[in-house]
């Protein structure tokens, strides 16, 4: 046997299925099915029960999967440590973040690393949907929440504000002095916890919540960023993504002499990366250049 049959056995007990682990590693489904036959023969001992619909590990392929997974991640990080010894960044690198995260911030970023590293191939995966980085086989990941694994090692990338605004056109027909005054407002709604139902406001008087409503529900931060800027109604907004329309005069800061949040106030960008020892130095690099390009 190799390392790249077990590969294929590790594939397919992560990802549930012979074809979802052919998707993933960019094989033909069959490839993988052979594999797998000629390990179970190779070891005298079949690895999964198969039926139409699922496969599932036997009790010996559980135990034999368990103790070989670990020796995989090893043997990847030997490699990983060995070549980075002796050559630059180079290879593949997955990474996911919010579709709005992904198209505004860091895509500039993105640019400027592939023109430093020639030898590395990044692909970019945007989804506002949580993301499994080891089944995806995500490299690393922003997110603007900490919420992850255990498998996951996660560090704060930079600090994030909310600001609720609107367009100059939306405040020749309204007036907002207050945070209570949103409340009789067709707020634009974004359909997370918190950001669809009840604004938190603080200063150094009063902290208050603020229950809203509307009509227009949007999933999708660019486009309630659209929306806010055709008069359409409020918008709460993070700052990495209206900060330029701020400037602009194209978006109104409604109450900016209050913090505003949905749900808790301590809000950042995090890093989130596979727990293995070893960081390849492709990520180390678009790391460093993550937080050397944001920094404040």
């Amino acid at each position: 046997m190799n390392t790249d049959t077990l590969n294929l056995l590790d594939a397919v007990v992560v990802h549930g299925s012979f074809a979802d682990a052919a998707r993933v590693l960019e094989v033909d489904p069959s490839a993988v099915s052979r594999g797998v036959a000629q390990l179970e023969r190779e070891l005298g001992f079949r690895l999964f029960e198969r039926s139409t619909r699922k496969i599932s590990l036997t009790e010996a392929g559980a135990h034999y999967h368990v103790r070989v997974a670990p020796l995989l991640a090893d043997l990847a990080d030997a490699e990983d440590t060995a070549r980075d010894l002796v050559t630059a960044p180079t290879g593949v690198l997955r990474v996911s973040a919010s579709t709005a995260f992904g198209q505004r911030v860091l895509l500039p970023v993105i640019d400027r690393y592939l023109r430093d590293y020639p030898d590395v191939r990044v692909e970019l995966h945007l989804s506002d949907a949580p993301v499994d980085l080891i089944a995806e086989r995500i490299d690393i990941a922003i997110r603007l929440t900490p919420d992850a694994s255990p498998d996951t090692i996660v560090s704060r990338l930079i600090d994030t504000q909310y600001r609720v605004v609107a367009a100059p056109s939306f405040l020749e027909r309204h007036t907002v002095s207050h945070p209570s005054d949103l409340s009789g407002l067709p707020c634009l709604l974004f359909p997370f916890p918190g950001f669809r139902d009840l604004w938190l406001f603080r200063n150094a008087r009063e902290e208050i919540s603020v229950p809203i409503s509307g009509r227009l529900e949007i999933l999708g931060a660019l486009a309630l960023r659209d929306a806010a800027l055709a008069g359409i109604g409020p918008a709460l907004l993070a700052d990495w993504l209206i900060g330029g329309d701020l400037e602009a005069g194209d978006l109104v800061d409604l109450l900016p002499d209050y913090q505003v949040a949905a749900g808790r106030f301590d809000t950042a960008a995090w890093i989130l990366t596979p727990s293995r020892r070893y960081r390849p130095l492709k990520v180390r690099h678009f790391i460093d250049r993550l937080r050397a390009n944001l920094r404040p």
